[in-house]
């Protein structure tokens, strides 16, 4: 990729914001097609009440309403945990192209783990995936949070 820009380290700006909110440290950054920044969030499930408020799905949703659409074609998704489920499915209808995460999710990751929601028939658009990028800052953001809370 001829000029390739990690938009990484926003993103992880966005967890470190959301952790020190109290909410998990996850942060997510959309990117139009000329490399600039749309759309930047972290987690606000517990500020907003909100069981959807994942980074993922709020950047999505401000990158949608700047656009004037519910598709983001040719846009990329930078995020700092490998997305749920619900997030995966979230990315899959907004035909992000590219998904850029961090650390991966064992317990509740949607992409490479648990119900690896591309691999299935249902899913009508794939994104290119790149995984590990910056994977070790975003899993000592998530273990610092959870070891605090113990």
């Amino acid at each position: 990729m001829s000029g390739f820009r990690s938009h990484m380290d926003t993103a992880l700006d966005e967890a470190r914001a959301a952790g020190l909110r109290g909410e998990v440290p996850v942060g997510a950054v959309v990117v139009n097609p000329e490399g600039r920044v749309v759309a930047r969030a972290g987690n606000r499930t517990r500020e907003l009440n909100d069981p959807t408020a994942h980074a993922e799905i709020l950047a999505l949703r401000a990158a949608c309403a700047a656009a004037g659409s519910e598709r983001l074609p040719g846009h990329d998704l930078y995020v700092t945990l490998e997305p749920c489920a619900m997030c995966a499915a979230a990315i899959a209808n907004a035909r992000i192209a590219r998904l850029y995460y961090g650390a991966t999710d064992p317990k509740s990751g949607g992409v490479a783990q648990g119900p690896r929601i591309f691999t299935h028939s249902q899913c009508h658009h794939v994104p290119e995936i790149y995984d590990d990028i910056a994977a070790g800052e975003a899993e000592r953001l998530l273990k610092s949070f959870f070891a605090a809370r113990r």
